[in-house]
């Protein structure tokens, strides 16, 4: 069977139309699928011979749905669900998708699915010669890496690295080595920076180390100016922020001295001294600042205190006790 060509960015466009616009399969349409007794699905024996990229022959815990898409009069997109869990945890989730693109009733193209429902891997036939030709690799459903085979030959003999879904670096197969050789070894690199190619390198001795690099100087000396102007707003905010923290830290340090400062006043000025006088007198009318400011009267009853002196006046008696005492031993003297 003779197969078209069809340009391979056609071949996603085409994948991607297809998945958002199928329609039903017809009653009785070839590939159909049977029904088993615990409600999923495999295809029928004649689902083999559209070179099936999905794996679902001789299981029964998939279900498979087949959908023609825009152009289409045959289906040509299948779908295949796998059920995971048991009784109300039991969930049917999408694992691999095929599609004919150019119509000719072989599948070309095939994407694989992850259990959370992201994309894992695609795979493709881009010159429609029933081999696999273009590897597109997925990180947590973006796009992390694309291998091609350029010869046609089975094998990669290109590879593109993306980073955050930009092309960050390439590597790849010359010609000139394809021709020669055989064994697929990268003698050309490319690294890439916004989009924009900024250097190549290239093996020479066939050891898959780089021996020149080209660089476009235009481009690097543009890179230089926007990695210095980038560097010098992040050391303008470092700056910016190391002042505010000096800042903040005299503010601190002035705050906490003039706290000490009104702390030492007032543990030098004395006390006002209150008066035993002026709380049992009913004196509690006025107010704290005017017995601040008036004479403490009470300091001038302190010499009641002063004048108990019946201790001191207690020596004459001593005295006289003595003499008592002194009496009897005169007595007994004469």
């Amino acid at each position: 069977m003779s197969r078209s060509f069809a340009p391979r960015w056609l071949v996603a466009l085409f994948v991607t139309t297809t998945a958002c616009s199928p329609k039903t399969k017809p009653a009785g349409a070839a590939n159909s699928a049977e029904n088993h007794v615990d409600g999923t699905k495999s295809a029928a024996s004649g689902a083999s011979d559209d070179s099936a990229l999905c794996s679902f022959k001789g299981l029964k815990d998939v279900e498979i749905s087949e959908t023609a898409g825009a152009g289409s009069i045959q289906p040509n997109v299948r779908r295949v669900w796998k059920f995971h869990g048991l009784g109300e945890d039991r969930r049917k989730v999408l694992t691999c998708r095929e599609v004919d693109t150019n119509l000719d009733g072989l599948k070309d193209v095939v994407r694989f699915y992850a259990e959370d429902g992201q994309s894992k891997e695609e795979r493709a036939d881009t010159n429609y010669d029933g081999k696999i030709d273009t590897w597109n690799i997925f990180s947590r459903g973006r796009l992390a890496e694309v291998r091609l085979d350029s010869n046609f030959d089975g094998q990669p003999d290109e590879w593109k690295i993306y980073v955050e879904g930009k092309l960050s670096r390439v590597k790849r197969v010359s010609q000139k080595r394809l021709k020669e050789t055989s064994d697929n070894k990268p003698d050309v690199w490319e690294m890439y920076r916004n989009g924009r190619l900024e250097r190549s390198g290239v093996d020479l001795d066939g050891d898959e180390r780089v021996d020149r690099w080209d660089r476009d100087t235009e481009f690097t000396k543009e890179l230089l100016q926007t990695d210095q102007k980038k560097q010098e707003q992040v050391d303008k905010t470092q700056q910016d922020e190391a002042e505010k923290r000096r800042k903040v830290a005299e503010e601190a340090a002035a705050k906490l001295a003039a706290s000490n400062a009104d702390g030492g006043a007032n543990t030098d000025k004395p006390p006002t001294p209150v008066g035993d006088g002026a709380n049992k007198s009913g004196a509690g009318e006025t107010s704290n600042d005017e017995d601040s400011k008036t004479p403490n009267t009470p300091k001038a009853a302190e010499p009641p205190k002063a004048t108990k002196t019946p201790k001191a006046t207690k020596t004459p008696k001593a005295a006289k006790a003595t003499k008592a005492t002194q009496l009897p031993e005169a007595e007994s003297t004469e």
